[in-house]
């Protein structure tokens, strides 16, 4: 089972920041599943479409079947649309009444959504991104690159979006330093790690395999190092506790003990991952 950042249980359990999801986690489902039958990836039900009515609003509907998932999770895209995810044993009926008795959190986060400013979502030359934690200028050095913070970056054109290239610089980095770190804070503390890999996950920053695999979203290197070190004292926590129980975050906080702090700065700067 990859253990997921993104749908950490205790929301169910405190008060939402904007565009967390809601969690319901059904009583039948309590046990922790640690595999997928290949039947399951192969006749997984199609996603479907529908509508709601969120006070004078229609707002689109996507459920979506997760056989990994183990509760229903209730999130508002970006793109205003609401993201059901129905789990292995749930019922798209289930899954509707969840959504009505939320309809309330929902109008909520959308009154949000609609109240932020709109930004271009390209990277262009005095576009400020985060960069081990602070906002850094793309900056111009000499025709052909630019400077981000101490990074001299190499790009052909900087008239156009700026951002594919930057990032692929980025993930550079991730990859020669995540690692390490990972193998350095799991050396600390006495917990055996088989394989670290760097990858460009769209909904989390980390997760852990069961074979002791630690995968890591690249955009880490966006992060200041207190929030990168809590992701991956997260995910080797999952070593000792392959799940998100009160065992699991008491083995979290023994680890880091700050790591409410760094969960703060993820939730506001959750749009590091879109």
């Amino acid at each position: 089972m990859l253990t997921d950042l993104a749908t950490d249980s205790r929301y169910a359990h405190t008060s939402h920041s904007p565009f967390q999801p809601l969690l319901y986690i059904p009583g039948a489902l309590g046990e922790n599943i640690f595999s997928i039958k290949m039947f399951d990836l192969l006749f997984r039900p199609a996603p479907k479409t529908d509508s709601i009515l969120v006070g004078s609003k229609s707002v689109p509907l996507l459920f979506v079947h997760n056989p990994k998932a183990r509760r229903y999770l209730l999130r508002l895209r970006q793109d205003g649309v609401a993201r059901v995810t129905v789990p292995r044993r749930g019922s798209i009926n289930t899954a509707k009444d969840f959504l009505a008795k939320n309809i309330g959190w929902l109008e909520r986060q959308i009154q949000r959504l609609e109240a932020q400013p709109k930004t271009s979502n390209e990277w262009r030359l005095g576009t400020e991104i985060y960069f081990r934690g602070e906002l850094v200028k793309i900056v111009i050095e000499t025709a052909g690159q630019i400077r981000l913070g101490k990074e001299l970056i190499n790009l052909r054109d900087l008239s156009v979006d700026l951002k594919p290239g930057i990032q692929k610089h980025l993930r550079k980095i991730a990859e020669r330093e995540l690692p390490a770190r990972v193998q350095e804070l799991a050396a600390l503390h006495g917990i055996e790690v088989s394989r670290v890999s760097v990858r460009n996950q769209k909904s989390r920053w980390g997760s852990c395999s069961r074979k002791g695999t630690i995968s890591l979203n690249w955009r880490l290197i966006q992060t200041p190092d207190f929030v990168r070190d809590y992701i991956v004292l997260h995910e080797l926590a999952h070593r000792r506790q392959m799940n998100h129980s009160d065992l699991f975050w008491l083995e979290v906080e023994r680890l880091c003990p700050e790591y409410l702090t760094a969960e703060r700065w993820v939730k506001t700067n959750c749009s590091l991952l879109r």
